[in-house]
């Protein structure tokens, strides 16, 4: 199911949801997305193989993947870029991933010499320009990667945030926006206390992403949050969070 997050007649912004069988669900629930600007193009975080055909086929109505200028890859988790032997096949389009991850990207490909199309980001981060726009990708290491980025689009003003948000709900579910931030907590919390690093390391992404005008968090996995209201529920929620090693003892650390 595509669905269209933004669309003003020259710039759209997609997310493709439940492009695995709706049956499957032994499978982690994840979306995808593809950002056009004019006659360019940038899909983030496309899959794995079992999401590729369906993503290439619907993508065709909005944009020809064979034009497509990047992938965009948060990090480096197979359900983001295990596909990627076969967009390199398909398109002639450059990947951009954290730069600690650069050289671990060719395990998924078939062995040809990709280097000159596999582009690092920088632990800064980076302006990518797609056709007009100057898509932000924005550091948030440990969150859950210790290489890991988020793509900022000022034109849609849609934070994709990758795993950060993401929900763990039924397949079917993820393309209906959050409607009550309390009754999708229990769908969040415990994902987020395992897979994130800190609650140092969400204040810091707090602290950077009040800095910009947000319209719409969209995650990797599980449902969207539209509105300022729910973006700044979201927000605040992360920057209180104890996660990762805030919540580690000394009793998980003991030989079986």
């Amino acid at each position: 199911m595509a669905v269209e997050l933004f669309n003003d007649g020259r710039h759209v912004c997609l997310a493709f949801y439940d492009l695995v069988d709706e049956e499957a669900n032994h499978v982690v629930q994840s979306n995808q997305f593809l950002i056009v600007d004019g006659d360019h193009g940038a899909l983030i975080d496309p899959g794995g193989n079992m999401t590729y055909n369906e993503l290439l086929m619907g993508m065709q109505r909005y944009f020809p993947s064979r034009n497509l200028d990047f992938i965009l890859a948060s990090h480096a988790d197979p359900d983001i870029i295990a596909s990627l032997n076969k967009w390199m096949i398909a398109t002639h389009c450059k990947v951009l991933i954290s730069s600690l991850w650069t050289r671990f990207l060719p395990h998924f490909t078939s062995g040809k010499d990709y280097t000159a199309r596999i582009v690092g980001i920088p632990d800064a981060g980076m302006l990518i320009p797609i056709g007009e726009c100057k898509v932000k990708a924005l550091p948030a290491h440990f969150l859950h990667s210790e290489g890991n980025f988020q793509f900022y689009d000022p034109v849609s003003k849609i934070l994709f945030s990758g795993d950060l948000g993401a929900s763990l709900i039924d397949h079917g579910a993820a393309a209906e926006p959050v409607r009550d931030f309390d009754a999708h907590l229990p769908t969040m919390a415990g994902f987020h206390r395992r897979y994130m690093v800190s609650n140092k390391i969400c204040r810091l992404w707090a602290h950077m992403v009040r800095q910009l005008d947000i319209e719409m968090i969209v995650p990797q996995h599980g449902a969207r949050f539209e509105g300022k209201a729910m973006v700044n529920r979201f927000i605040d929620w992360i920057e209180q969070l104890e996660c990762g090693v805030d919540l580690v003892t000394q009793d998980q650390y003991r030989p079986m």
